[in-house]
């Protein structure tokens, strides 16, 4: 089961990312692009964390066997991973269509506050009376500590591997560059 707080922000995830598209006139599927949101995070449940597996591809392939039981059709399965999976790689989920966009876009609004200045203030009001943040941020922090010591190869090359080395002694997930200079090639 999810935390309000967890709740609060893929609400809010949406929300967001629907304000900032509708302003600039893009089309999509909103019943989708809701579904994506509002599954986005199941990777930081309890229940479908792997061993192994990043957070977002645990949370896509929750996402993937249940909506698969709801007998939602495979194309729209298949942009829910992706939406999921990718979320937390704006670079790459943006030139992906617009439902896999959103949730990066918005879930990264959320996150950093990175695009706030396009949500209208009464309308960012309207959306955390709502949807209060409730402590999102350390929250969100004790989610990425978490998966650091139970998991920490999940986050080799991932943003969240910097949390760990921060706040973790002995977090011995190797850097990019350690990985690149223990590459076993002769220059």
């Amino acid at each position: 089961m999810s935390s309000e707080t967890l709740f609060n922000h893929v609400m809010r995830t949406y929300l967001y990312g629907c304000v900032l598209f509708d302003r600039r006139g893009i089309h999509y599927d909103r019943e989708l692009a809701f579904v994506a949101a509002a599954l986005h995070d199941l990777g930081l449940v309890e229940a479908y964390r792997t061993p192994t597996e990043r957070f977002e591809v645990d949370g896509a392939d929750a996402a993937q066997r249940f909506l698969k039981e709801q007998r939602m059709s495979a194309e729209k399965v298949s942009v829910v991973w992706d939406a999921i999976a990718l979320h937390t790689n704006v670079g790459i989920a943006a030139r992906k269509r617009p439902e896999i966009a959103m949730v990066s876009v918005g879930s990264g609004l959320d996150f950093t506050g990175n695009g706030l200045q396009h949500i209208p203030s009464d309308t960012l009001e309207e959306i955390l009376d709502a949807f209060p943040r409730k402590g999102f941020k350390q929250d969100a922090r004790d989610n990425i500590l978490s998966l650091c010591r139970t998991k920490p190869m999940s986050v080799l090359m991932h943003p969240f591997a910097e949390v760990g080395r921060r706040h973790l002694s002995g977090f011995s997930v190797p850097t990019v560059e350690d990985l690149l200079l223990a590459a076993p090639f002769e220059e």
